[in-house]
């Protein structure tokens, strides 16, 4: 009886060490984790709480911190991403918008400090003015569509599209202009349907966009081409020009912001500097891809290429 007494002391004493070295083990970790989360708090890092531990508990809860850790970096950058973007357009915005205002204000000073003026110089001065004021709107509208874009802030549905309806709709769109123009066309659009995974709106977008470099800095060579084709994963779309072109080291350019060189075609939205920019934003996000190729007089073109949808 005194040797079971003995053995069950002891056993309990043996039970109450190890009881004691896990709670002083577990505290440990509990503590190294709180440390550990405070300092990532601190300094906004993106660590994780490393710990090696057979308390299954524990793993538990380590796993939901670093993984509540990871979402909040993640929300953290976006936000020093958004935060960057505006602060980006405001420096743009407050750099090219001075040249339309200084017109504009030109204008009006004029129109102000001439009280003879007559009517249809006046009238001329006005006409210059309401110009120079909605290419002024367009500009700042095309700043926050980029800024929205880079900041993921404009949700781009991806959906199954007809892409030989929306080319022939946006080379329609130009016909007019481009029997003004003098310009003979050369499209080609299978009768094949084709489809593709895009967003109709912002096809549109992109395809007015080419469509109307193409007929303003491809004049002269009064020749304006469209042509769709495809293969089993992908879908092309070009359109070209037989203009005066654009030159190698401007071709590395024209989708940068606010690139306005002379000799440059990136001056969509009267100038903006943001037309090729934003079409290219565009195309990206929906996972396509947009290249420019040019041998002046010969064929200018732009490329945009798109994920084909075969079912």
């Amino acid at each position: 009886m005194t040797v079971l007494t003995i053995s069950a002391v002891i056993a309990l004493a043996c039970l109450n060490v190890i009881q004691y070295m896990m709670k002083k083990n577990r505290d440990r970790n509990l503590t190294y984790t709180a440390e550990k989360l405070g300092a990532m708090l601190d300094n906004e890092s993106a660590d994780q709480v490393l710990l090696h531990t057979d308390d299954r508990a524990l793993r538990d809860l380590l796993v939901n911190i670093n993984l509540l850790a990871e979402g909040h970096q993640h929300i953290n950058a976006r936000f020093a991403k958004t935060e960057h973007s505006m602060r980006r357009m405001l420096t743009n915005m407050s750099h090219d918008l001075k040249t339309p205002l200084t017109v504009i204000l030109g204008y009006i000073e004029a129109i102000q400090s001439d009280r003879d003026m007559p009517d249809k110089e006046r009238e001329r001065l006005l006409e210059k003015l309401h110009q120079k004021t909605n290419e002024l709107i367009q500009m700042i509208h095309s700043f926050f569509d980029l800024a929205k874009l880079e900041s993921e802030d404009k949700q781009i549905p991806i959906t199954k599209i007809h892409i030989n309806e929306v080319c022939k709709r946006n080379i329609l769109h130009y016909y007019d202009v481009v029997q003004a123009k003098g310009f003979n066309t050369e499209i080609d659009i299978p009768d094949t349907p084709v489809y593709a995974h895009a967003n109709e709106e912002a096809l549109d977008r992109i395809l007015q966009n080419v469509l109307s470099n193409a007929i303003q800095y491809g004049a002269d060579g009064k020749v304006i081409g469209l042509s769709l084709s495809y293969d089993e994963t992908s879908i092309a779309i070009s359109v070209w020009d037989r203009g005066k072109g654009i030159s190698e080291t401007d071709q590395q350019r024209v989708f940068e912001r606010l690139y306005t060189l002379e000799e440059s075609r990136n001056k969509a939205f009267q100038g903006s500097g943001l037309g090729l920019t934003i079409t290219k934003r565009l195309v990206e996000k929906m996972g396509g891809s947009i290249s420019l190729h040019s041998n002046p007089y010969e064929r200018t073109a732009f490329t945009i290429t798109l994920k084909r949808m075969t079912y």
